[in-house]
């Protein structure tokens, strides 16, 4: 089965294909992060929507006209290049058409995956017209909680805050950083992280977004890659792997909320993400308190769950 979608954008082919291929850009519209090596016979890894990452290699490339890549889904029965996708680029008054063409679909995944690139395809027409096309209402949520994909959905959350940040010498909740300070601090905690999975990290310079999607990326496929059984070394002592991938979630939605409030941004979260990384930070909170973590403070009960999720870990918003 094919499927075949098309969008006329208004904007000139070298700018439509740098949508498509280049991970910054594609952030703006269809994936979480994304790791591009754009040559014939190189990779890419797309978290799409947390938990579902799809991969494949680069076929054929002519810039500014036609991209041809393997598809697939890491862990599903369509697996990493079982299927084919051609985008091709064509001028047009005012604009450019880009044509999509799946190949090598069953009948079943032809539905699923129509559904899903018409969902992209009306995001890229955004994006290129605005130059982003917002948060994704597919993100908020993962389709299973576990403590990888529920990081993924939290390091969107913080990728969409870092995006908002213009100041960075404004103080956030965590006194000893300013918001550049506190991005400095979270790529280095998703070094440290990945690094208990064996990564070896290097979120690389650009904007604070860039390097906090590059560093949870990487340390988001090596935990994916390692897995969730045995023990890792942690700083004080070997740890139970599971409990080390724990602490992803809880450290970087906490943290987003601390850049939303140094930022004078609002977080929105699903209380239903809030609620079980909420779980794991009750394992991690209390014996962290004095060091990682402030005493509890005292949340107002009608705040929302993400406030008072800060509150339990000591945290008190800037305003106050």
């Amino acid at each position: 089965m094919t499927c075949i979608k098309s969008v006329d954008l208004p904007i000139g082919v070298d700018d439509a294909f740098a949508l498509v291929t280049q991970p910054e850009r594609l952030r703006r519209w269809k994936t979480v992060t994304a790791t591009v090596d754009l040559r014939v016979g190189g990779t890419y890894r797309f978290t799409i929507v947390p938990g579902s990452i799809a991969m494949g290699t680069y076929r054929e490339i002519e810039p500014g006209k036609r991209i041809v890549f393997g598809w697939g889904w890491e862990g599903e029965e369509l697996a990493p290049d079982a299927s084919t996708v051609t985008i091709t680029l064509d001028p047009i008054d005012g604009g450019t058409k880009v044509t999509l063409i799946h190949e090598g679909l069953t009948a079943e995944q032809e539905v699923s995956h129509a559904e899903g690139w018409e969902h992209f395809m009306n995001r890229l027409l955004v994006a290129a017209t605005d130059g982003d096309a917002g948060p994704d209402e597919w993100v908020g949520l993962p389709r299973e909680f576990t403590e990888l994909s529920a990081a993924e959905s939290a390091l969107a959350l913080l990728q969409r805050v870092a995006l908002g940040v213009d100041d960075p010498n404004r103080p956030t909740p965590c006194s000893d950083f300013n918001c550049g300070q506190l991005v400095d601090h979270v790529v280095t905690s998703l070094q440290q992280l990945g690094g208990m999975a064996g990564a070896s990290i290097d979120a690389g310079s650009g904007s604070a977004e860039s390097r906090i999607a590059t560093a949870g990326e990487q340390a988001l496929s090596a935990w994916r890659a390692r897995g969730l059984d045995g023990m890792v070394q942690g700083p004080f002592g070997e740890m139970p792997a599971a409990f080390a991938a724990s602490i992803l979630p809880v450290e970087i939605l906490l943290h987003a909320w601390d850049l939303a409030q140094g930022s004078g941004q609002v977080l929105e979260v699903h209380d239903d993400l809030v609620a079980y990384i909420g779980k794991l930070a009750e394992a991690l909170v209390p014996a962290g308190r004095g060091r990682s973590f402030a005493e509890e403070v005292r949340a107002h009960e009608d705040a929302p769950a993400i406030d008072r999720l800060a509150a339990y870990a000591g945290r008190t918003p800037v305003s106050v």
